[in-house]
C-alpha cells in the first residue's frame, strides 16, 4: 500500500521547488533589467524593459498559480484517513489511483502512478462523497473505487 503522506510530500516539494525556481528567473531578470539601463539609452532600450516586464508578469502569474496549489496542500492534513472521498483522499480505482488536492502532473510511488487532481475536475465531482465500492462513469471509462485513504 502506497503512502498518502510520501504522496503528499512529494507533491508539497514539486510545488514548492517550482515557486522557488520562478522566484529565482523574476529575481534575474530584475537584475538584468537594471543592469540594462545603465547600458542603453532609446527605443531599443524601451523595447528590451518592455520585454523584460512582460516576461516577469508572465512568471509572477505562474508563481500565483503554484501558491494557490500550495495554499490548497497546505490545508490539508496528510495523517488523517477517509472512509468516504473528501479533499485530502488517496483513491485506489480500478483504473488509476488519484490524490484529491489540486492538479498536478503524475509522480510514481513505489512503482505506482499517481495522479493529483482537483475535486472540481469532472473525476472529482464524481469521486467527492463516495466510499468504496461505488462505481461511476467519466468520458467513456467505467471506474469503481476500490480504496478510499
Amino acid at each position: 500500500m502506497i503512502s498518502k503522506q510520501q504522496i503528499h510530500n512529494q507533491y508539497a516539494t514539486m510545488v514548492q521547488d517550482k515557486i522557488d525556481i520562478f522566484k529565482d528567473m523574476i529575481a534575474a531578470l530584475t537584475e538584468d533589467s537594471k543592469n540594462d539601463a545603465k547600458g542603453s539609452a532609446g527605443d531599443k532600450h524601451e523595447t528590451a524593459l518592455s520585454m523584460m516586464h512582460l516576461e516577469q508578469e508572465k512568471l509572477n502569474h505562474k508563481i500565483q498559480e503554484y501558491l494557490d496549489q500550495k495554499s490548497i496542500l497546505d490545508k490539508i492534513d496528510p495523517t488523517q484517513f477517509h472512509t468516504k472521498v473528501a479533499l485530502g483522499s488517496l483513491v485506489v480505482t480500478n483504473n488509476l489511483t488519484v490524490y484529491v488536492a489540486t492538479a498536478l502532473p503524475k509522480i510514481t510511488v513505489d512503482n505506482k502512478s499517481v495522479f493529483g487532481i482537483s475535486p472540481q475536475s469532472p473525476l472529482g465531482i464524481q469521486l467527492l462523497g463516495n466510499s468504496s465500492g461505488f462505481s461511476f462513469q467519466v468520458n467513456g471509462t467505467n471506474y469503481t473505487i476500490l480504496e478510499v485513504q
